[in-house]
């Protein structure tokens, strides 16, 4: 296994054995253990001290399902913590193939004005990497970036890169990655890491893995048996089985579910109902589909490997596509959270998201405290449109936007911003729903619904329904979620592993054969819960440095004074409650 240090200052690629220390560390495991042992506290996030690291899964780039994840590390421009963002993609699992164990970038280039690419291949028996000049490429929009380069590379390669939005130096701004279909639609997507990579003067990543090895395997036959398991958990689960839940109707499959629970953050979070949701839900994406295309479209899969395959594509009228994918956190962002019900304007926005390279979260948490301080109208679809347009050009206006949430809350005087710790609040109502509430609070990462998912059995049943209204003992169940969150990313699967492992025993154990299998340790699932409070501690001790401490494990202060429509609901979990989530850590 390989560490290779990519330094953007002079522009040189230091490729070395990785530290037998490291052994069993991998994704976000790896990706924070690293940042928070080399990169200072209190640099700026976009100064020559901070570093981006990348890093694959345990088990990715093997044949376990649903693996094919990459974490990607550094200090965050929207938060100034630690972050680690993921995406599904080939990208991941040609770093695993490739034996890279991680990959850092660190330095900062002299010149301003240039941009840069690498590109990464198998010689001699370990990577080698090229640099090239990218400078021709900045400021374009992805997609006929994307199709240049994989017509120069051929498509084969898989390609990391960064929008006008991240060198535009957005906090708002993530990393793309090529979908299936060589496509910059899958994104490590919070915090603003693209501004990260961007300041370093790197454009690209493209990664060649012909001829390179693969991943060791310890003990074959443990690792097969896990793959076993975990596979028959997946098609077995109502939620994850072929044509279930997530392969019919994709993450979008959550809109009318959160509607019906009254959490589904409406109108910049001033109710937890959108009189809109049946017109932009799941069962809406595929109905349109089917009426415009003339029959049924199931979903396909981010990445390889996947047999969840949650990922949809929205068609025009015309029967072309229009954007991949509309998820469920984009759909109510530019949906529901804008007072906005048509699909086509919806995926509009999120393909220009794309585009561009922002965050479709921050992007349309962002529009919504516009809209509340009047700057368009609730439900301005083709103003929202325009916004973005402002954020993709880099004007005076889209600067300030893209800067995100909370910023833009400043600039307007909006006192209504629904951000913890500077990263905007996701699609879940913390106040209709008190665990994710919880979550949203005291993870490392800022507001972030898949550090610690409550709403698997807070609305979902998942591992038995409890009631999403009450508070109790709820710090219990965000904590034991954050644990096992972090170790499932540093495994290299997908978070919606979790609907199947933790309702069928024996795809939880898979996942742990799967792991014991590639690096021959004998854990246990005390381990697992181990693992994720060793990388939570990293995490959270690294914010403590920077200036993030326990006193900003808080939502903000119209949630615990207004309530939700139409429970009429507060978020009622005291200061105390939340401190003991991590308190005895």
């Amino acid at each position: 296994m390989w560490f290779v240090r990519i330094n953007m200052k002079d522009r040189t690629c230091k490729v070395e054995e990785s530290p037998k220390a490291y052994h069993t560390l991998a994704g976000r495991g790896m990706t924070s253990t690293l940042v928070a042992e080399e990169v200072p506290p209190t640099c700026h996030p976009l100064g020559p001290n901070n570093k981006l690291v990348f890093s694959a899964g345990i088990v990715t780039g093997t044949s376990s399902p649903t693996s094919a994840r990459i974490s990607v590390g550094g200090k965050s421009p929207l938060t100034g913590g630690i972050k680690e963002a993921n995406a599904g993609t080939s990208w991941g699992r040609d770093l695993g193939i490739m034996g890279i164990k991680a990959l850092v970038v660190e330095g900062k280039p002299a010149e301003k004005d240039m941009a840069w690419g690498v590109y990464m291949t198998w010689k001699d028996g370990k990577p080698h990497a090229e640099f090239f000049d990218a400078t021709q490429y900045k400021f374009k929009s992805l997609p006929g970036v994307f199709k240049e380069i994989y017509a120069k590379y051929g498509e084969d390669v898989s390609v990391c890169s960064v929008g006008p939005a991240g060198e535009y130096g957005y906090a708002n701004s993530g990393i793309a990655f090529n979908d299936m279909k060589m496509r910059p639609s899958r994104y490590a997507g919070r915090g603003g890491l693209g501004a990260v990579m961007a300041s370093k003067g790197l454009k690209f990543i493209i990664l060649n893995k012909d001829g390179a090895p693969g991943v060791e395997i310890a003990d074959k036959s443990l690792f097969d048996e896990g793959r076993k398991k975990m596979i028959d958990a997946l098609r077995e689960h109502a939620i994850t089985k072929p044509k279930g839940g997530l392969n019919s109707y994709g993450t979008a499959v959550l809109i009318n579910i959160l509607n019906e629970a009254g959490g589904l953050p409406t109108k910049n979070f001033t109710s937890g109902r959108f009189e809109g949701a049946p017109k932009i839900a799941g069962e809406a994406i595929f109905d349109g589909n089917k009426k415009r295309l003339g029959k049924e479209v199931y979903n396909h899969a981010c990445s390889p490997g996947c047999i969840i395959q949650c990922s949809n594509t929205w068609y025009k009228e015309d029967g072309t596509e229009h954007t991949s994918c509309i998820e469920y956190e984009s759909d109510w962002a530019f949906g529901a959270n804008c007072g906005i019900d048509d699909l086509d304007v919806i995926a509009e926005l999120n393909e220009l998201c794309n585009n561009y390279g922002l965050d479709t979260i921050e992007t349309g948490t962002t529009i919504g405290v516009a809209m509340e301080a009047g700057v368009i109208a609730f439900g301005d679809g083709k103003g929202a449109i325009n916004l973005v347009y402002e954020m993709g050009k880099g004007t005076p206006l889209g600067r300030i936007m893209g800067a995100g949430t909370e910023t833009t809350g400043k600039a307007y005087g909006v006192s209504h911003v629904p951000t913890v710790k500077g990263q905007s609040m996701p699609a879940y109502e913390p106040r209709a729903v008190k665990g994710i509430g919880i979550t949203y609070a005291t993870t490392t990462m800022g507001a972030d619904h898949t550090a610690g998912y409550t709403i698997a059995p807070e609305i979902l049943g998942v591992m038995g329904k409890q009631d999403p209204l009450s508070p109790e003992g709820k710090a219990a169940l965000s904590r034991a979620f954050q644990s096992t969150t972090a170790f499932i990313d540093s495994s290299g699967h997908c978070l919606f592993i979790a609907f199947a492992i933790l309702d069928i025993p024996s795809g939880y154990q898979g996942m742990i054969d799967e792991a014991n299998g590639v690096l021959g340790t004998k854990w246990t699932a005390d381990d697992v819960i181990k693992y994720g409070n060793d990388v939570l501690k990293k995490e959270r001790a690294f914010n403590e440095a920077a200036g993030i401490g326990p006193a900003a494990d808080r939502l903000p202060e119209f949630v615990y004074t207004e309530p939700l429509p139409p429970h009429n609901q507060i978020f009622d979990v005291s200061d105390e409650t939340l401190d003991s989530v991590f308190g005895e850590m």
